[in-house]
């Protein structure tokens, strides 16, 4: 006698079993997966939909070995809760979410008194999608005081800063036609040089941008001296040229371990500060925050108010619709953690680069440009008689641990220096470092033993190469 009886009739077989995770669908009777370039024909059951996503999405990297990226990839689960409460909030609406413009007036009003604003009170300043964005509104209110000061009909602006600026300001130029004037990088000095800046200043320069974190080695520009610099232009020639401040990372890091430090509304020449609420702001992205003096410093015909969405509101920004969830984080954050609270994370953020960077420096085979003793970021490259392998070599092998680490070129004048970057973030801890360092250390004899740098092997490109 048969084990298994057979279907009495044809239309009575056994539903089939969908092979994603079991779930009978005899409705799409899927046997394939579904189109990736266009719409499926049928609908899918959510459960199905969401393992296809959850499942193609293992194979990202894992954001907390995400060494080359700044922004914050861990948050307690409050701040999760919360941002999944205003997920459906639009920020530009003010009239519907009220207490959601709120907190961002009031992260406003802590920021300025954070950066040494003269009356935090009356400094101004909103919310963005990140610090690109506020560094082109910060480009723009320069722009547009620059016109409204110059006497030379069909002038040119141009913009200074160091050629290490972040790719943003390369967009700003692009998009808004300024000029922009770069100062080279020149032996050790990785970023920009206070008089170097000053004597490319003209009656057409809208401004000089100084970065506090720089994103190739994480150290701070000089923006004392560079205002300084720029003091004594005035008194020689006249020209009076405002400073912007992208404080993208440093913004949130010198207020609370380098208190003593110049660089923020102390200086009378700093028109303007950005920073991103989303890199050591310590929130999930994007949010990004821009503040400026006082009114004076923000034209106020760059300011538009609309009134279709109920109530008469103000907006200064390139995107209109965009959550409230990343502000309310950030408001979450500042009540959460306090200056006491952001000291702390700081610290220990600085003290494990810090360590880290000895480490790594211990090995022997690798030399040190920074040590994370700014931003908690620390550059190296392969020491001078290391010959075997490069730095893209490095970044390759440590991928196939996990490790996601940038190596790169440096802008004009140093090509010739070709790096690996670290960036230590709150949630990269002391085990997570010394785990780095082993796998680092475990690598070097294989790569002592090659017969020279992979990457430079040009008679044999391979997926490796970048």
């Amino acid at each position: 006698m048969p084990l298994h009886k057979g279907p009495e009739k044809p239309d009575e077989r056994p539903l089939s079993v969908n092979p994603f995770y079991g779930e009978a669908n005899p409705v799409a009777g899927m046997t394939e997966a579904p189109p990736k370039h266009r719409l499926p024909d049928t609908p899918l059951p959510p459960s199905t939909a969401y393992q296809l996503v959850h499942d193609e999405l293992m194979l990202d990297g894992n954001s907390r070995l995400n060494l080359a990226t700044f922004v914050t990839t861990w948050m307690e689960p409050q701040a999760g809760i919360l941002m999944g409460e205003c997920r459906d909030k639009n920020m530009i609406d003010k009239d519907e979410y009220p207490r959601t413009a709120e907190l961002e007036r009031r992260c406003v009003a802590m920021l300025a008194d954070l950066w040494n604003a003269p009356d935090p009170a009356a400094a101004v300043g909103c919310s963005t999608t990140g610090s690109s964005e506020a560094c082109m509104l910060a480009g723009m209110a320069l722009k547009r005081r620059w016109s409204k000061r110059s006497q030379t009909p069909g002038a040119r602006p141009n913009l200074v800063m160091g050629v290490n600026v972040q790719v943003c300001w390369d967009k700003f130029c692009n998009f808004w036609e300024v000029e922009p004037r770069l100062i080279p990088m020149e032996g050790d000095r990785f970023h920009l040089d206070p008089q170097a800046a000053a004597a490319l200043c003209d009656e057409n320069t809208i401004g000089v941008v100084g970065i506090l974190g720089s994103t190739f080695d994480g150290s701070y520009e000089p923006i004392a001296e560079l205002c300084a610099a720029l003091d004594e232009l005035q008194e020689r020639t006249g020209l009076d040229i405002p400073v912007h401040v992208d404080g993208a990372s440093g913004g949130m890091v010198a207020p609370f371990l380098d208190p003593d430090l110049a660089w923020d509304f102390r200086l009378p020449r700093v028109a303007s500060i950005n920073t991103s609420g989303h890199k050591y702001g310590l929130v999930y992205p994007g949010v990004g925050w821009a503040l400026w003096r006082d009114h004076e410093a923000l034209p106020e015909e760059l300011v538009f108010r609309v009134n279709y969405l109920g109530g008469d509101m103000p907006t200064f920004a390139l995107n209109f619709s965009r959550p409230g969830a990343q502000v309310v984080a950030q408001y979450y954050t500042f009540l959460r953690l306090g200056r006491e609270g952001y000291r702390a994370v700081q610290q220990s953020t600085r003290d494990v680069a810090g360590h880290l960077a000895q480490r790594v420096e211990a090995l022997g085979d690798f030399r040190l440009l920074t040590r994370g003793d700014q931003l908690p970021v620390f550059a190296f490259t392969t020491g001078h008689d290391v010959t075997a392998y490069d730095v893209f070599d490095v970044s390759r092998r440590l991928r196939e641990s996990g490790w996601l680490v940038p190596a790169y070129t440096f802008p004009p004048n140093r090509e010739d220096l070709s790096v690996l970057r670290v960036v230590c973030r709150n949630g990269f801890s002391a085990d997570l470092a010394e785990l780095f360092v082993e796998d680092l250390r475990r690598l070097l004899p294989e790569l002592r033993r090659q017969p020279h740098p992979l990457t430079r092997d040009k008679e044999a490109a391979t997926g490796f190469h970048h």
